[in-house]
């Protein structure tokens, strides 16, 4: 529930801040690829200039989560490791107890206290 307020509480304003960014950057502007020849229309597009916004931050956003993602990967494999480390402990664990209760089982315990 805390999780969701406080989702409600930042994304509510980043919304805001997102439609008041679209609402005063309208006017169209011409993204020219080719830095030789402006004019060419094949590699240029025109669109309000949110949407160039935007998709920077699209950009950023999945560029930043790679970078994250591959520099964590050191820390998957090493929980990955001891996961397997940790399954393979437990069952040699469980092969032993097996083991000893089998032992246990077959010990002779004497019934009565008496000794001769």
């Amino acid at each position: 529930m805390i999780k969701r307020v406080i989702n409600v509480l930042v994304l509510i304003p980043v919304g805001i801040v997102l439609i008041v960014l679209s609402v005063a950057n309208r006017q169209s502007v011409t993204l020219a690829l080719n830095p030789f020849r402006p004019e060419d229309s094949v590699l240029s597009m025109t669109a309000p200039f949110f949407v160039y916004l935007f998709l920077a931050t699209i950009f950023g956003l999945v560029l930043g989560s790679l970078a994250t993602w591959f520099a964590q990967g050191k820390h998957r494999k090493r929980a990955r490791i001891e996961a397997n480390e940790a399954v393979k402990w437990h069952s040699e664990a469980e092969k032993h107890r097996t083991r000893a209760e089998a032992i246990v089982s077959q010990a002779v315990v004497p019934v009565s206290g008496k000794l001769n």
